[in-house]
């Protein structure tokens, strides 16, 4: 029996806790990384995930920049709230009670959300208009969606005749899976489910067995709770995105099976203020796959942001 791969410890660098309550009162923990006076980086991770799932990126900008990150309802350290608090409304709520608790007031920051996060970034600005001028100078979206999931899932392929079986699989195989206790007997194929739905055929080893380690570790009712909104939300229906009207950055990958590289496309088309499209190799975990050119085009987002912000104060 082959032995599995085990992922390595991820240190992150010294941050300062934030208290965050969402507006049910779900705690949601968040930290904040870097120089205190630096310009604000928003990071909002992706389904079953945590705040770890970014170190690279934390490592690298919090260097120059103030990186705030949260972890969502149900996942990492924040609140496992019960069944009826997981919704587009919830997260786009959360986002914005986050941006309230860590930004000065006037002040605005490049938001990131990769998958779920990205996800949450589209909800907020749909629901919180009023508000994205005043708190965002800038989002970038990686390998993210705004709606009809189940149809982009390139995990299940079948013939065109066997489509409509197939989201109906889907859709069960998704929720239950998101929602099922991790169980030791059935952990090798869980782990290749994982590795198969996040990363490319050619990701180091290590990247999916931290990607399972996260998943497993993130509480079986906030896996199911997102998981069963996510699909409930955005099955046959997008997310408009006019109310996004700040500079937008979107990432995608050419091997993303989850959230293939069409949906990026998408979004890109459908963006009022398109920065760039970059699309990267790899699959749906580009934070992890892709770390340089994710962080070299973040910040690259940000440095043009704080230097328009300055100029215009």
């Amino acid at each position: 029996m082959r032995r599995q791969t085990q992922a390595r410890p991820v240190q992150l660098p010294p941050s300062r806790p934030v208290i965050v309550r969402g507006a049910d009162g779900t705690r949601l923990h968040t930290e904040v990384f870097g120089p205190e006076d630096g310009y604000p980086i928003v990071l909002a991770h992706g389904i079953t995930c945590a705040i770890r799932v970014w170190h690279e990126q934390i490592a690298d900008l919090s260097r120059d920049y103030r990186v705030i990150a949260f972890d969502h309802r149900g996942h990492g350290r924040s609140g496992v709230p019960g069944r009826g608090h997981y919704s587009l409304n919830h997260l786009a709520s959360d986002l914005d009670a986050v941006l309230e608790a860590t930004l000065a007031p006037g002040e605005r920051a490049v938001i990131a959300g990769h998958s779920m996060g990205g996800i949450a970034i589209s909800a907020w600005a749909d629901r919180y208009r009023h508000r994205v001028s005043r708190r965002a100078d800038a989002v970038a979206l990686i390998n993210t969606t705004t709606g009809e999931i189940i149809r982009q899932v390139k995990l299940l392929a079948v013939t065109p005749r066997l489509a409509g079986g197939r989201e109906v699989i889907g859709r069960q195989l998704i929720k239950r899976f998101g929602g099922m206790p991790v169980v030791r007997a059935a952990e090798a194929s869980s782990r290749r489910f994982v590795a198969a739905l996040a990363v490319g055929r050619d990701a180091d080893r290590e990247i999916g067995s931290f990607v399972y380690e996260l998943y497993a570790t993130t509480p079986a009712a906030g896996r199911g709770g997102c998981a069963k909104m996510l699909i409930d939300s955005l099955e046959k229906r997008h997310i408009p995105l006019d109310g996004l009207t700040v500079p937008t950055l979107v990432i995608g990958s050419e091997r993303d099976r989850l959230l293939p590289l069409d949906s990026s496309r998408r979004i890109a088309e459908r963006a009022p203020n398109l920065v760039d499209l970059l699309e990267l190799s790899g699959g749906h975990c580009s934070i992890l796959e892709c770390p340089a050119e994710v962080n070299a085009a973040l910040r690259a987002l940000a440095e043009s942001a704080s230097a328009a912000t300055k100029l215009s104060s």
